[in-house]
């Protein structure tokens, strides 16, 4: 059984948790705490757990007995244990009320084919596990998983290496600190070549995030731990004073949690220049100003179009960003690619300059929206959609490219359009001929005289029959 054939059985899990009213989110946080046991015993990493509360103490009990040990095991993980089992377990609570439910899960998951699964990779198999849960629309769950496709595409263009800090401030499952953490591992000729503190540091140290959901965070945890990452994981939220202390990075890889903060009140960080309350503006000025001002750290980060075209102190902070950054590249994602249908989306591309000024020349665009397959879960983002535009980003003469999708728009021009960068877009073939369209004043004005003409028409006819009819008489 390969890890598909598991994940695909660990879903049809939660048909059994229906009748205890556990949504998909709760099941798959419920799977995890479940599941930790289970892959610590497949991998002989229980050493930290209370020999009590491992595995085993799961399969020896049935009934009323395993609910209320499974219930104590939960609070003695949380509250008893330290490191990565107390993080994942911290608060964590049941939300299943009948035992035979639970039994059934535990026996099912003992039964899985762990061999092969170790083959392909824990990390790989609870990933899919997000991924199916974020696929689910019921769940509500798509708003913490990019797909993985626009990761990986932003990850490659981004290019972190060893040494390097990196982070995501908004990381969700922490797909994005994986795959930068996975890009290290296969773009480094040699990994062993690295001495004892230079490894160390890119487990314990080089990929951080921070994340404000606790359910959330704990996917989190199990996702680093799963693919042999230690480094820290904060429950907090980096749009308050929380977040003032995460700088210094070489790269920030992230998809930021779109609206506004709850209640509309501003960010509660005094050391941000525009006070607003739209999170992504403000996600958008921690990000510019969390980056070492040494003209090499970067950044890939996905907004909204209204980031774009913000007035007030949306165009301040585009501005902002532009003199602290070199804002080399956007993309225009196509719509359909998130939880959300019709929402439209960008990534920005930049990097933090030595000086506070002038360092955006100019900005290329690229349009993968217009003129797009409609994508969704019938019709996947896929690798060769953003083919052109890396051939276009990764070009040593970006001029030298010839493609109808890819502009470019210097300082001054964007500066004559009020500082909007919601540029770039070529024609809809929906609209059969810009130029040919009629204008709407003129084509008025035609439509009057033609009504005009055949009024004057219409009255000379009755005219010319009132005159037949007084003749006959």
């Amino acid at each position: 059984m390969n890890n598909q054939e598991i994940v695909a059985k660990l879903w049809n899990l939660c048909n059994v948790l229906r009748d205890d009213g556990i949504t998909y989110h709760e099941y798959v946080t419920e799977l995890t705490y479940i599941l930790f046991l289970k892959m610590c015993k497949e991998t002989n990493t229980e050493k930290g757990i209370p020999e009590q509360y491992r595995w085993d103490s799961l399969l020896s009990r049935s009934g009323l007995e395993l609910k209320n040990h499974y219930k104590k095991l939960l609070d003695e993980l949380g509250e008893n244990c330290s490191g990565r089992i107390r993080e994942i377990y911290q608060g964590a609570q049941t939300k299943i009320d009948e035992p035979k439910n639970l039994e059934k899960i535990i026996l099912t998951i003992d039964e899985f084919d762990w061999y092969t699964a170790k083959e392909e990779g824990l990390g790989n198999l609870y990933e899919g596990l997000l991924e199916k849960n974020a696929n689910e629309k019921k769940s509500g769950a798509g708003q913490y998983f990019t797909p993985r496709v626009l990761i990986n595409v932003m990850t490659r263009l981004i290019a972190p290496q060893p040494g390097e800090l990196c982070n995501d401030p908004a990381c969700g499952t922490f797909g994005f600190m994986i795959a930068a953490s996975e890009y290290v591992k296969q773009h480094t000729d040699d990994l062993y070549a690295l001495d004892s503190d230079q490894q160390d540091f890119q487990i314990k140290r080089a990929f951080t995030g921070c994340e404000l959901v606790h359910d959330t965070h704990r996917l989190a945890l199990m996702n680093a731990m799963l693919h042999g990452l230690e480094s820290p994981i904060y429950l907090g939220d980096t749009l308050s004073s929380f977040g003032m202390n995460m700088k210094g990075y070489d790269v920030v890889l992230t998809n930021p949690p779109f609206g506004t903060k709850k209640g509309g009140e501003r960010a509660t960080r005094d050391d941000l220049t525009y006070a607003t309350s739209n999170k992504q503006l403000n996600f958008l000025q921690h990000i510019y100003r969390s980056l070492k001002a040494d003209g090499k750290a970067r950044a890939a980060v996905v907004l909204p179009d209204n980031v774009l075209f913000a007035d007030g102190d949306g165009e301040k902070i585009r501005v902002d960003l532009m003199d602290k950054c070199n804002l080399h590249t956007i993309l225009r994602l196509p719509t359909g690619i998130f939880y959300a249908q019709g929402v439209k989306t960008n990534v920005l591309f930049f990097t933090r300059g030595t000086e506070d000024k002038g360092n955006t020349k100019g900005v290329w665009f690229y349009d993968l929206r217009t003129n797009m397959p409609s994508f969704g879960k019938t019709n996947p983002l896929k690798e060769e959609h953003f083919a052109e535009f890396e051939k276009a980003y990764t070009a040593e003469d970006r001029t030298a490219i010839n493609d109808e999708r890819w502009h470019y728009f210097t300082r001054e021009e964007i500066q004559g359009k009020q500082n909007s960068l919601d540029l770039g877009l070529i024609r809809d073939e929906s609209i059969v001929d810009y130029e040919d369209l009629p204008d709407p004043i003129e084509s008025g004005e035609e439509a009057i005289a033609q009504l005009e003409e055949a009024i004057d028409l219409l009255q000379s006819v009755v005219k010319e029959l009132k005159s037949l009819t007084s003749s006959e008489v």
